[in-house]
């Protein structure tokens, strides 16, 4: 369960959510026989319908773990759509190589082996969703890679922004885990007030913070750069 909405509401969603591809449904065991942390049901069910609704066709995933969301975004955008996701635990690599040949997803999912912010800071090109699921402290300082790499109308999608209920309260926050609380509040303000995005978080799974890059014509015919965007912001508060 996720600690953040009653099991009972939880139970009851997820009692009306479709069901899983067998390849899915294994992993999804794998992992909670072996504890390892994977998205929700009720976070797999959204993301699957931001995938239809906006057209989604390429993905950046940071955190692959054993490759279970690389494989649900890969079965929800079909054939033509390409998922890039990045891991940096060599045994996390190994498995996920294993359940992406498993599953059948080799010509649609790059696995990546690397640090985050390093294999975010080289990459190029540009996507129509970035999905942040690896370290949580490590969030904020990615948000500048992810806004160069992200299309105009592309979707930041990030998970665990609520992390147990920490972020929303002191009196949940555990000592040992008061580095990442810091960090993950400052990247929700970060996301909340940046004039390129219109974000909102849900509570859904661990907390799910959804932003949308905006994308304004900059007088020209053209999307406008974060430069512009930032110049408006301005010129309208002056």
């Amino acid at each position: 369960m996720s600690d953040i909405v009653p099991d009972y509401i939880e139970d009851y969603i997820r009692s009306l959510l479709p069901g899983e591809t067998p390849a899915l449904e294994r992993l999804r065991l794998i992992a909670e026989t072996n504890h390892v942390p994977i998205i929700f049901p009720e976070v797999r069910n959204y993301l699957e319908i931001l995938i239809e609704t906006h057209q989604i066709k390429s993905i950046l995933e940071i955190g692959t773990a054993i490759g279970y969301s690389a494989g649900v975004f890969a079965h929800a955008m079909g054939k033509n759509g390409r998922v890039t996701t990045v891991e940096r635990d060599e045994r996390m690599i190994a498995q996920a190589r294993e359940n992406i040949a498993k599953m059948g997803y080799e010509d649609r999912i790059h696995l990546i082996q690397g640090d985050a912010q390093e294999t975010a800071a080289s990459l190029t090109g540009t996507f129509d969703m970035i999905f942040l699921d690896g370290g949580k402290g490590h969030y904020i300082h990615l948000l500048e890679d992810c806004m160069r790499l992200l299309k105009p109308g592309g979707l930041i999608v990030s998970d665990n922004v609520l992390y147990k209920g920490m972020i929303a309260t002191n009196a949940l926050v555990i000592r040992r885990k008061i580095t990442i609380v810091k960090r993950m509040r400052k990247y929700l303000d970060a996301i909340s007030h940046d004039p390129r995005l219109m974000t909102t978080v849900l509570p859904l799974g661990d907390g799910l913070a959804v932003s949308v890059k905006k994308a304004i014509e900059n007088g020209k015919g053209e999307y406008a750069t974060d430069e512009d965007v930032f110049a408006e912001d301005e010129a309208v508060e002056n």
